[in-house]
């Protein structure tokens, strides 16, 4: 397989003000937008976490995307993403708001 076409799987939170400025929304119409699938979610009172998955190629600006801007109202203090790995196929159809 193609190094852009290898599915990958990605854990990643955003910290900032990310709560409150519909961070969640704009996470799930960016990274459909960019052909990404996966779950995002406010765990508790400062954070909005998930997991992106799909195409290598498209994952990586999802990713970019949450690090730096994650709506027009929110301001991305930091970032993180981890336990990325390669995966055969998706459990996902879209990018999910968990609640």
């Amino acid at each position: 397989m193609a190094e852009g076409l290898t599915l990958v799987s990605v854990d990643y939170e955003s910290f900032g003000k990310v709560q409150g400025v519909f961070c969640r929304k704009y996470t799930q119409a960016e990274g459909q937008r960019l052909g990404s699938v996966g779950w995002v979610q406010n765990p508790n009172c400062s954070t909005v976490q998930g997991q992106v998955r799909g195409p290598i190629s498209k994952v990586r600006p999802v990713k970019e995307w949450l690090e730096t801007t994650g709506g027009p109202k929110s301001h991305i203090g930091t970032a993180t993403s981890n336990n990325e790995k390669v995966i055969l196929t998706s459990d996902y159809s879209d990018l999910q708001i968990v609640k």
